[in-house]
């Protein structure tokens, strides 16, 4: 898959996470195109693999949760996946673990060589399949849709068997008091497991989960060697948690790098 998309694709993509389908028809009379135009862009956004298309229409490739979570800071995403793939050396084994931001960071590894990747993402795996230089390992397990991950006890396994230099690993949430988390079970235990088979750990999340609190815990923020985030965490939380012994760095986005 591919993230570049041009504004009429990518008012595509919006459209399908909001209905999980869409009519050729429809989106010619709601974009003013012809359906001629609109067939075009749907046959290319299958070949970089965000739709399927169907008779008459199409229907995301992807589960409507990660549509939408894909939606939502774009511009930070891209800066901390960046920075987290400038962190990894030729040569590397490294773990990433599922979500929207870390599977971004194969993405990223172009032009290094000889990186070998463990995941239990099928979207960091879609991500990096096409670059040669990468070697990856899936950790294989239950496949869960809704977050594009590999789970349970196969998953974990796996990971027991491995040692690795660097682990990134996301979260739903994060705070001083409560540390990591997340609303899925599966999810933590496969963060667990990381950490504990990585000689460093690196949560990698955009500023907008700082304060917030998922359902499950995963981490103390104590037990991860360093937080990569983005330019919007607030000056104060920054502080806080350099405060209580937690690294911190914050990932410039395109638009911050080019104004600097």
């Amino acid at each position: 898959m591919t993230l570049e998309l041009n504004t009429r694709e990518r008012a595509i993509i919006d459209r399908l996470s909001e209905d999980g389908a869409v009519s050729v028809a429809n989106l010619a009379k709601e974009f003013g195109y012809s359906e001629v135009t609109i067939r075009g862009d749907l046959k290319l956004l299958e070949e970089k693999g965000w739709i399927n298309r169907t008779r008459g229409g199409a229907a995301p490739a992807l589960h409507r949760s990660i549509l939408e979570r894909q939606r939502i800071f774009p511009g930070r995403k891209n800066a901390i996946a960046r920075a987290a793939a400038e962190l990894v050396n030729d040569g590397d084994v490294i773990m990433i673990e599922a979500g929207t931001t870390t599977a971004l960071i194969a993405r990223y590894l172009a032009g290094k060589r000889d990186v070998h990747i463990v995941t239990n993402s099928t979207l960091a795996f879609s991500y990096g399949r096409m670059n040669p230089s990468l070697q990856i390992t899936m950790t294989g397990g239950e496949f869960r849709r809704p977050t594009e991950s590999l789970v349970g006890p196969v998953a974990l396994e796996t990971i027991s068997r491995l040692n690795v230099r660097l682990a990134f690993v996301g979260t739903d949430g994060f705070t001083l008091e409560h540390g990591m988390t997340t609303h899925l079970m599966e999810g933590a235990e496969i963060v667990k497991a990381m950490r504990s088979h990585a000689a460093t750990t690196i949560l990698t999340a955009d500023s907008s989960k700082y304060g917030r609190m998922g359902f499950a815990n995963v981490l103390p923020l104590s037990e991860v060697d360093l937080i990569l985030t983005d330019g919007d965490l607030d000056a104060v939380a920054a502080s806080e948690l350099e405060a209580a012994g937690i690294r911190v760095r914050r990932a410039k986005t395109a638009a911050e790098a080019v104004t600097v």
